[in-house]
């Protein structure tokens, strides 16, 4: 039996950075991570400013990551390019960084900071009635005040802390891979949001291209489970459709890698319980208008580690209650409108609607930036707040009505 104040289960950002973060004051923090150091993990790659501000708060040298000032959306025939607003609380500009290399970033930090790492091992919790108590991992049992689980899109350890997915609730799907372009060193994100699949349907998704800076771009597509047909998706064919769309605007080269597809979880049962928590990816923080969810991960895993530090026997009810307040009902609302894309119909005129004048263009760029909580309403969190309470009652509907998988 080995014991540790903090046990953290996976390496990606959101659980390096609650161990960068919990290492950095004194806790005595141990993390598993069932794949090898140089993890890599199918994403789109981009920073938003948000995810900027939060390695920024993490102390991270960004210089390896490619600097984004804007992004340039794109709707039929409309384009509209917009630099990230200044605020308060986030910089004005996003970043790319391959995840291959930011995780090693995020990892190495967490290293130094004191955090014991165990790669290539798999950690599952360990009840004492229905307390957490550590996990077992290797073959040793490790106990802990609190363990965070951090393992990304749902799998055993989601099961066993019944951390799952909300069966009736959207989720998204993407894909993704790199090409070489002359455009790599451009300082703007771009997100097609009229994109159609082969048969001519429309897609309540985006395609994008994230320029990297190193001779390349993170090339990809994704959609919403709301979208009619969405069974008979093809995401492969879908990218290939993007690739080639672009290929004026953007030359790309032929795909450096096979094109990987992943889901995005984007609600969950429980996002704690005695004696533990759950961070990123693993409590649904995934933004359901953009598929984003980097800078909510890092975000609550700083949130976990500081209410650990502050007091470790209430830290997971005051987690829920800190992310429930700044986070649920933009995601809430993120939900009710992606059941509502999901009709061709209001899609088309919404996309029409999203990029139609200047106001309204950097309305949907601070939402597709996830730079909008209870923290930092601003007119586009009023305009979504008022959406929120229209949609309310039009929610039974839009179920009933929605696509069914």
């Amino acid at each position: 039996m080995k014991s540790a104040d903090l046990v953290i289960i996976g390496a990606g950002p959101a659980g390096a950075a609650t161990a960068v973060r919990a290492a950095r004051q004194g806790v005595n923090t141990v993390l598993f991570e069932r794949s090898s150091y140089g993890r890599d993990k199918v994403c789109g790659d981009g920073l938003t400013p948000r995810a900027i501000g939060a390695l920024n708060e993490l102390d991270l040298d960004l210089s390896p990551c490619h600097r984004i000032d804007g992004l340039r959306m794109i709707a039929g025939k409309v384009e509209r390019p917009l630099r990230w607003p200044e605020t308060s609380r986030f910089p004005s500009h996003g970043g790319v960084w391959p995840r291959r290399k930011l995780d090693a970033a995020l990892m190495d930090a967490a290293a130094e900071a004191g955090a014991r790492v165990f790669w290539d091992t798999e950690a599952l919790p360990v009840f004492e009635g229905n307390r957490v108590v550590g996990v077992e991992a290797g073959g040793q049992k490790w106990t802990a005040a609190m363990v965070v689980a951090a393992t990304g899109a749902p799998g055993e350890v989601a099961r066993r802390l019944g951390a799952t997915r909300v069966a009736e609730e959207p989720y998204g799907v993407a894909i993704r891979s790199y090409v070489s372009s002359p455009r790599h060193a451009e300082h703007y994100i771009e997100a097609c949001l009229s994109m159609r699949d082969p048969s001519g349907n429309v897609v309540p998704g985006y395609g994008w291209i994230f320029p990297a800076g190193d001779g390349t771009v993170n090339i990809g597509a994704g959609s919403m489970s709301t979208m009619k047909r969405f069974g008979r998706l093809n995401l492969n064919s879908l990218l290939d459709m993007y690739h080639h769309s672009v290929r004026e605007t953007w030359a790309p080269g032929p795909f450096l890698e096979r094109p990987r597809a992943w889901r995005l979880p984007m609600s969950t049962v429980l996002r704690h319980g005695p004696g533990w928590v759950a961070v990123g990816d693993a409590a649904g923080l995934v933004n359901p208008m953009n598929g984003e969810g980097i800078d909510y991960g890092l975000e609550s895993g700083i949130i976990a580690a500081d209410l650990f530090v502050q007091d470790p026997s209430n830290a997971p009810f005051q987690y829920d209650r800190i992310i429930g307040e700044r986070f649920d009902a933009f995601l809430r609302t993120g939900r009710r409108f992606s059941l509502l894309i999901g009709h061709p119909a209001i899609l088309r005129a919404g996309l029409k609607l999203s990029v139609s004048t200047r106001s309204i263009a950097e309305i949907t760029l601070r939402v597709m930036g996830n730079l909008v909580d209870s923290e930092t309403p601003g007119a586009a969190g009023k305009v979504l707040t008022l959406a929120d309470r229209v949609l309310a009652p039009a929610e039974p509907f839009l179920r009933r009505t929605r696509s069914r998988t």
